[in-house]
């Protein structure tokens, strides 16, 4: 998809699985289950989906999913999946290799986000795209330095501290147009200072929601994950940026949903539901 000066494309980056319940939170089994469908184990399949955004000189990745760097055990937890896609592979069909790649916006800093930032060379770990600079929220660094007992187990330092040892980690302070066109909306409702890229040409707007809306079925107000640390908060920012979508009729881009890459919204009687179903 072109918004401006920009090419914007959509990476698949694999697959993993999260507890069904967990990605609902209040919300009972008999009304998310209808829509996502659990394993054995009850947990619901989820997509890594990234952005390349290629222009003015930059060839630019916004999160990079899972990596590799998993035990068995974990792989098996997760359920990580990367038999029809992965980053690299994706990378490599838009004609991308990852020296190319000139900076990368890290929404924040979960494993399922953050986590193909590194990778494993020569038994070290180093960044995985070797001339890029990282964007991530200082607030979130912050966080990731002292995780509370609810989230440590979103954050692994392996996915994000050797880019801070090797000086490739830039700190934002707040929303700002971190490039020509795509500006940083920050939100605090699923973890400090989740930064959302959204690129616009004053025509066309799209908006990574990252976890904001993980996927479609998180549209209605109370479906909030229960990973979330301030959830009436999520529920407020929901509203808020939700409005504006409508309003000005922004493409809202979904990370997470396993079968839709990004919709617009349509109003209904009970807030927002989805318009039409968009492919990049």
């Amino acid at each position: 998809m072109k918004i401006g000066s920009y090419e914007v494309l959509s990476l698949e980056a694999g697959s993993f699985s999260l507890d069904g319940g967990a990605m609902f939170g209040v919300v009972p089994w008999v009304f998310w289950s209808r829509t996502n469908p659990p394993d054995e184990r009850q947990r619901i399949k989820l997509a890594t989906r990234c952005w390349l955004i290629k222009g003015n000189g930059k060839t630019i990745l916004v999160d990079d999913g899972n990596g590799t760097k998993w035990s068995d055990k974990l792989k098996d937890i997760y359920n990580l999946d990367y038999k029809n896609s992965d980053l690299l592979s994706s990378l490599r069909r838009a004609g991308v290799a990852p020296a190319d790649i000139t900076d990368v916006i890290l929404t924040h800093l979960h494993f399922d986000h953050a986590g193909g930032s590194t990778t494993m060379e020569n038994g070290k770990l180093v960044p995985a795209f070797p001339h890029a600079r990282y964007y991530v929220q200082r607030k979130q660094w912050e966080l990731s330095q002292n995780p509370t007992e609810k989230d440590r187990g979103s954050f692994m330092r392996d996915d994000y501290m050797p880019l801070m040892e090797h000086k490739v980690l830039e700190l934002v302070d707040g929303e700002c147009e971190i490039f020509p066109g795509i500006e940083l909306l920050v939100t605090n409702g699923h973890t400090n200072s989740q930064q959302l890229p959204k690129i616009s040409d004053g025509k066309t707007s799209m908006l990574f929601c990252c976890d904001l809306l993980p996927t479609t079925t998180h549209i209605p107000w109370p479906y909030v994950m229960g990973y979330d640390v301030r959830p009436l908060v999520t529920i407020e920012e929901k509203k808020e940026i939700f409005g504006r979508a409508y309003e000005d009729k922004w493409i809202l881009y979904l990370e997470h949903d396993p079968s839709t890459e990004a919709i617009t919204l349509k109003a209904s009687e009970k807030g927002f539901v989805v318009d039409q179903r968009v492919m990049l």
